[in-house]
């Protein structure tokens, strides 16, 4: 049986994190807004206490568990984002996690996923093989496998963003979302249907692993090079569940460079205040490349899960003075 995402299910969800994380803020900045030339309302999902979006997911999830999967414990593949909010979801429900990422996270992301209590195993060079460990794990261990981009309960918790912001700001004209699985963007299409029709969503990805790109392009699963740098986009292969809802709904999806997504993490610490990950800058970066964008925009900083690169990258653009488009 096939568990379709609905605003109805979104609703639900939001009830349901309501009493672990309080709405994210979104306001404008006067010296983004100029640089970009239009106004520029800035979604902080960077301020969640896992330091992204995600974990609005991994807490909807671990809430709808039922005693025999909460009992056996969970397991799941991640680069970072994915991985903190499962851990932060289970621990609220006193069940574990198993974490398997890939060679590539960053070590940061692995010792928050330690700190939240998670089990992690290092398993191949991207996330195509931290998957497949991570199945063969649940079968072995008896565990609960979690997809992360397949589940509804997770794509009703990332929806929430969009509940929140255009609750708040029913007049935008468009909104910008971050694409590694597309659960973010497939929410924001399924809250836009219903209040703010006249709303655009546009989806961006790295040009360096353009999976979900392709896939929603071409109307088929894809599988493409995953050679970004930003480990929050790093996924090479599309996912079934996000991509079935976008067809038909998303407006645009378009590709940046990994350049793109420094210069706009440059811009949102020297402009918006805001230390960002390049992946919670990209939608920042879409917008700066988008020549026909509105007058009202949002972006949503994802994730402020920086790396140590990262962090030097932005530091040294501020420092230069190389963050202005």
């Amino acid at each position: 049986m096939t568990v379709e995402v609905t605003y109805q299910g979104v609703l639900a969800a939001a009830e349901t994190i309501a009493p672990h994380l309080p709405p994210t803020p979104a306001w404008s900045y006067p010296l983004l807004d100029q640089a970009a030339g239009v106004t520029v309302v800035v979604k902080h999902e960077n301020v969640q206490p896992t330091g992204a979006f995600k974990v609005r997911g991994g807490i909807n999830l671990a809430l709808a568990l039922n005693a025999d999967e909460r009992e056996a414990g969970l397991v799941t593949a991640s680069t970072g984002n994915h991985a903190q909010s499962v851990c932060y979801g289970a621990r609220l429900v006193g069940a574990t996690a198993v974490i398997v990422v890939p060679e590539s996270a960053p070590p940061s992301k692995v010792a928050a996923v330690r700190a939240l209590g998670g089990e992690v195993v290092v398993h191949g060079p991207t996330m195509d093989e931290a998957v497949g460990e991570a199945k063969r794990l649940a079968g072995e261990r008896g565990l609960r496998y979690v997809d992360p981009g397949n589940e509804p309960a997770i794509v009703h918790g990332h929806a929430t963003v969009y509940l929140e912001l255009l609750q708040r700001h029913p007049e935008l004209e468009a909104i910008y979302v971050p694409v590694g699985s597309g659960t973010g963007a497939s929410g924001a299409c399924v809250v836009r249907e219903v209040l703010a029709p006249n709303c655009r969503v546009i989806a961006v990805q790295s040009s360096a692993a353009p999976a979900a790109h392709t896939a929603w392009q071409d109307g088929r699963p894809a599988q493409a090079p995953c050679r970004t740098r930003s480990s929050g986009l790093a996924t090479g292969t599309s996912y079934a569940l996000p991509q079935r809802v976008m067809a038909g709904r998303l407006d645009d999806f378009v590709l940046v460079s990994d350049d793109d997504l420094d210069a706009a993490a440059g811009l949102l610490a020297s402009h918006a205040h805001t230390l960002a990950e390049t992946a919670g800058a990209a939608a920042l970066a879409a917008l700066l490349a988008d020549p026909d964008r509105p007058q009202r925009c949002a972006v949503i900083v994802t994730g402020g899960n920086a790396s140590a690169a990262e962090i030097r990258a932005v530091a040294q653009r501020v420092g230069d003075g190389t963050t202005h488009p």
